[in-house]
C-alpha cells in the first residue's frame, strides 16, 4: 500500500503537494485527479480546492517544487566536483539527469507548458534558479567559443541545454541502452559534451 503522508491542522497544502508528488510518479499524470488525492490524504474531495481550485494550480505547484529539487540537484552535484569549467558542465549534467531519471513525471511536467501557470508568482524564482546553472555552466564555454555577447551566449546555452535535455528524454525512455542492456551512463563515452566544447 502507498505511504499517506499525513498532514496537522494548517498544513494541508503541502500534505496535498508531497501526496500528489507521490502519485504523480506512481501513476502518472492521467492518473492524478483531485478527488482521488483528497481521498489518498483523507479529506474530503472538496477539501483540496480551498488551496487548489483546479488541477492547472495543483500542477503549477508541482512545477514550483520540482525546479526547486532540480536545481539544488546541479548544484549539489557541481558542489562535489573540481573547480573546473569542464568538470561543472560534467557535474551539472549529471545532477540534470540524476533529477530527471529519479522523478521522470515530474520532469516532463515541469516542460509542459501548457500544464502549468507561468503567471503564478511561486513559480518564476525556483524555474529561475535552474535557469541560472545553466547560464553558468554555458558562459565558459562562450568565452571559449568567442561568443561572449548576449546573443552568443543564448545560442551556447541553447546548444548546451539542447544536449542535455535530450539525453535525459532519451534516458527516462530508455532508448540509451549500453553493451548487455544496462542503461547508458551519463558520459560514459569518451567523447562528451565537455570534452568537445571544453577540450583540456
Amino acid at each position: 500500500m502507498a505511504r499517506q503522508k499525513s498532514y496537522h491542522h494548517g498544513d494541508l497544502r503541502q500534505a496535498l503537494i508531497d501526496n500528489g508528488l507521490d502519485m504523480l510518479e506512481e501513476h502518472g499524470l492521467e492518473g492524478l485527479t483531485l478527488r482521488k488525492l483528497a481521498a489518498r490524504v483523507g479529506v474530503s474531495h472538496a477539501a483540496p480546492e480551498h488551496h487548489f481550485p483546479t488541477l492547472r494550480h495543483l500542477l503549477t505547484a508541482f512545477a514550483t517544487e520540482g525546479f526547486r529539487l532540480f536545481a539544488a540537484s546541479m548544484r549539489s552535484a557541481m558542489a562535489q566536483a573540481p573547480d573546473d569549467p569542464a568538470e561543472q558542465l560534467r557535474a551539472a549534467s549529471r545532477g540534470y539527469l540524476a533529477f530527471a531519471t529519479t522523478r521522470p513525471h515530474l520532469f516532463r511536467l515541469m516542460f509542459t507548458a501548457n500544464r502549468l501557470d507561468w503567471e503564478d508568482p511561486a513559480l518564476g524564482p525556483p524555474a529561475n534558479a535552474a535557469h541560472a546553472v545553466l547560464e553558468e555552466i554555458s558562459l565558459p564555454v562562450a568565452r571559449r567559443l568567442k561568443r561572449d555577447t548576449p546573443e552568443g551566449r543564448a545560442a551556447v546555452e541553447q546548444l548546451v541545454w539542447s544536449q542535455i535535455h535530450g539525453h535525459a528524454h532519451l534516458m527516462i525512455d530508455g532508448k540509451l541502452q549500453a553493451e548487455g542492456g544496462a542503461g547508458c551512463e551519463p558520459f560514459a563515452a569518451p567523447l562528451d559534451l565537455a570534452s568537445v566544447l571544453l577540450p583540456g
